[in-house]
């Protein structure tokens, strides 16, 4: 008899709260016997530690994923490679892999990078959807996203700003932490700080609210968890 294949789930785990995760995700994290987990260069585990603050994590197998924060695709391929590869020898095991991933896994998640390598690899995939973190900042800003016929953008923050900004409607620049002078600059030049409003680190340790960024800014690099709004 043919062992049967596990399946490779990604889950988004919301921006830091952990009363943000869903009722679906933590089914999904609880039946899992083994959580592939991103690990930063400090060997941190952000998103398993959002969920251990929400579910017992113990008796799991705890594998933990190394990513660059190389911009080289090739770099970066490679280490997709090698982390879809330890995933597939547990599902070749017959085991179930979950990823928890911040925020909501269809956005700017690397979950979807090994998703494509372990389709290809003929194991079944399946997304499990968690809160944006620009939603979240934007309930914790008190303001909306959108209004009535009003678009709404989402963009990096290293993108061609002088170009997003003026796109109609509201504009979410994400990651924006690192690029944040440039990021502030273009915002003053091209449509002024009164339009903007930033939350750093939304629902972790170290949360920093900013409102109206012409009032109060950051005065250096915000980190990498710095989610900005532009309303016009």
């Amino acid at each position: 008899m043919e062992l049967k294949k596990g399946v490779f789930y990604g889950v988004g785990v919301g921006p830091g709260d952990p009363e943000l995760l869903t009722v679906k995700a933590l089914r999904v994290l609880g039946s899992c016997p083994v959580l592939a987990c991103p690990q930063t260069k400090g060997e941190e585990m952000l998103a398993l530690d959002i969920v251990r603050q929400a579910m017992d994590v113990t008796g799991k197998t705890i594998l933990p994923l190394h990513f660059t924060m190389s911009r080289d695709p090739d770099v970066q391929h490679q280490a997709h490679l090698e982390a879809a590869e330890k995933v597939c020898e547990y599902l070749e095991a017959g085991q179930d892999v979950a990823m928890p991933n911040l925020g909501d896994v269809s956005i700017y998640s690397t979950y979807c990078y090994l998703m494509e390598l372990v389709k290809a690899r003929g194991f079944e995939t399946e997304m499990v959807a968690g809160v944006p973190s620009f939603c979240a900042v934007a309930a914790k800003l008190g303001i909306s996203l959108t209004e009535m016929n009003t678009p709404l953008h989402i963009a990096p923050g290293r993108s061609e700003l002088s170009e997003v900004l003026h796109w109609p409607g509201s504009k979410i620049l994400m990651k924006s932490g690192r690029q944040m002078p440039e990021v502030l600059r273009a915002i003053e030049e091209n449509i002024g700080l009164d339009k903007g409003s930033m939350v750093q680190n939304c629902g972790l340790p170290g949360e920093k609210v900013y409102p109206n960024l012409a009032e109060d800014t950051p005065a250096e690099a915000a980190g990498y968890f710095a989610t900005v709004i532009v309303k016009e």
